[in-house]
């Protein structure tokens, strides 16, 4: 039995990177998962894989969340498969590195669907769920980069912040029966950042004052708190979950990062 035994969770992004770590640790804490994911099939299987190894409850939904149809869609699945929807954790996320006169008219609107169109629609459609059982908790993904800016990231900034601004209305809409937060992680260890440059993990070590950028397992314990009723009165907030790297916010050298994949990866 653990904190989150007998709730339902929708983790978006889930094959992969910090979403497949919330999915697999929001198992652990008790809940049964929806693994959702847009083309990696290979990744979500390994998540629900791990979640079922582990004695857990989980079942993996194609969708491309950045559309309307087909976040409502998920939502209407989930809860014919588990008979209920209690949390929506809204991680999958979408990288467009760049020069601000580079940015594509493509490149913004593959960045905006999946930070924040998706999560406003797919969100509304989780709360009528989620008020008509009397309950609910929504988890954004937000990013440091929305309150310190990083350079060559303009539309996902963007984004980002739009999806803070769009937790704090959400929260006073959707109150008292749905909660909404959100979680603003730092520079992550992902098999994706290290692809940007192999001494990805090294540079932002060095200019974190916690000593160390984050790993996915970092963020699983204030998603949990977030998502149980220990967090009753915990509303319309931002956590930032940086090791203290907005106290001084100091990037690391960028100028060899390949930016490269973002426009090829799944």
């Amino acid at each position: 039995m653990g904190k989150l035994s007998g709730k339902v969770v929708l983790v978006t992004g889930a094959s992969k990177g910090i979403g497949q770590g919330l999915a697999i640790g929001l198992a652990a804490a008790g809940a049964q998962v929806a693994v959702n994911f847009k083309t990696d099939a290979e990744g979500a299987q390994s998540t629900l894989a791990s979640i079922r190894e582990a004695g857990g409850e989980a079942a993996g939904f194609q969708a491309d969340i950045g559309a309307k149809s087909e976040f409502e869609a998920l939502v209407d699945a989930v809860c014919a498969r588990f008979g209920r929807l209690d949390v929506l954790v809204n991680n999958a996320a979408r990288t467009r590195f760049g020069h601000v006169f580079e940015i594509t008219e493509e490149d913004f609107d593959d960045v905006v669907n999946t930070n924040l169109r998706g999560p406003f629609f797919g969100s509304v459609a989780a709360a009528r769920k989620m008020q008509e059982q009397g309950s609910g908790s929504i988890i954004n993904i937000s990013s440091i980069a929305a309150k310190l800016m990083i350079p060559a990231h303009s539309s996902y900034t963007m984004a980002k912040g739009g999806l803070e601004a769009l937790t704090r209305q959400l929260a006073l809409e959707l109150a008292p029966s749905v909660r909404v937060n959100a979680i603003a992680p730092t520079a992550t260890s992902t098999e994706r950042n290290r692809g940007y440059d192999p001494d990805f993990d090294k540079k932002w070590n060095a200019i974190t004052p916690a000593g160390r950028l984050a790993y996915v397992e970092d963020y699983v314990g204030p998603c949990v708190f977030l998502a149980s009723e220990d967090a009753a009165m915990v509303t319309g907030q931002i956590i930032y979950v940086d090791g203290g790297w907005t106290l001084q916010g100091f990037t690391p050298d960028m100028s060899n990062f390949d930016f490269a994949q973002d426009r090829e990866r799944d």
